[in-house]
């Protein structure tokens, strides 16, 4: 199996190099890695373009490992994971933030392990793998929040709860069938994608009980209380556009359960 990782960035040249060398230090799984540059003015590039020459001919090669990568204008963070999807090749696809990094070298290799497991613990091909993450300091390694997944069943997408989508990888060809991210959204195409993906056509998924995140706090759907509120907005949106009831007082309620991240965070 080929895992794709697909990175969309713009004026991350401040955090993009450790998704990078996180990608580049994952062992025994098949992976390529396309960074999709918006068209950055702090360097970004041109940091890009860099690890691009260092690691063309090198020990990449050897380990099974290639990277990619563009620069040009975009409509956004999503148009560049469509045009990253576009280009990938892997089996799976999963996306990595540019201020996020994987959890170990074996993350992926768990990720692929877990797409030959079924459900009910015999080997079973299934098209969608969920896991946890957790919220980090700028030093990577103090927990701030742990974001578990393995209470989630399809029912709460009303709710505006769901996997968080860094965990989330997906098998290729599911893009050609169901669509890609939606750019009507500023915020939650990513929650969209996955009340499509999970709730709607009930895409065989399966649950990794592991982290295979570490997120750096301060996202763009959680710099402030304007930025929650659009969240919640378009995450009803989403609901109502896939044909489920919601409205944004029952977006309130997940706040309560995100408390128990910030108090246990393994």
């Amino acid at each position: 199996m080929k895992i794709s990782i697909i990175t969309a960035c713009y004026n991350g040249a401040a955090t993009i190099g450790t998704a990078i060398e996180s990608v580049f230090a994952q062992r025994g799984v098949d992976v390529e890695y396309i960074v999709v540059d918006g068209g950055s003015t702090d360097g970004t590039a041109e940091m890009v373009k860099e690890y691009a020459d260092k690691t063309r001919n090198s020990q990449l090669a050897a380990r099974n490992c290639t990277f990619r990568w563009l620069s040009e204008s975009d409509r956004g963070m999503y148009d560049a994971i469509n045009k990253g999807i576009g280009m990938a090749t892997g089996d799976v696809v999963g996306i990595l933030n540019a201020d996020d990094v994987l959890e170990g070298p074996d993350t992926l290799a768990h990720i692929a392990a877990a797409f030959g497991q079924g459900s009910d613990g015999r080997p079973e091909p299934v098209d969608c793998v969920y896991a946890d993450i957790r919220f980090v300091r700028e030093d990577l390694e103090t927990t701030v929040r742990y974001y578990g997944a393995g209470g989630w069943r399809p029912w709460m997408h009303n709710w505006g709860y769901m996997p968080p989508h860094p965990s989330v990888y997906i098998r290729r060809e599911l893009f050609k069938r169901l669509g890609g991210y939606r750019l009507g959204y500023s915020i939650s195409a990513d929650f969209e994608l996955m009340v499509r993906y999970l709730c709607r056509n009930r895409v065989r998924a399966v649950y990794l009980p592991e982290c295979v995140v570490k997120m750096r706090m301060g996202g763009k759907s959680t710099k402030n209380w304007r930025a929650n509120v659009l969240l919640n907005m378009e995450n009803v949106r989403a609901n109502r556009e896939n044909g489920y009831f919601s409205c944004f007082a029952m977006m309130l309620p997940k706040y309560l359960f995100k408390v128990w991240g910030f108090i246990f965070k393994k």
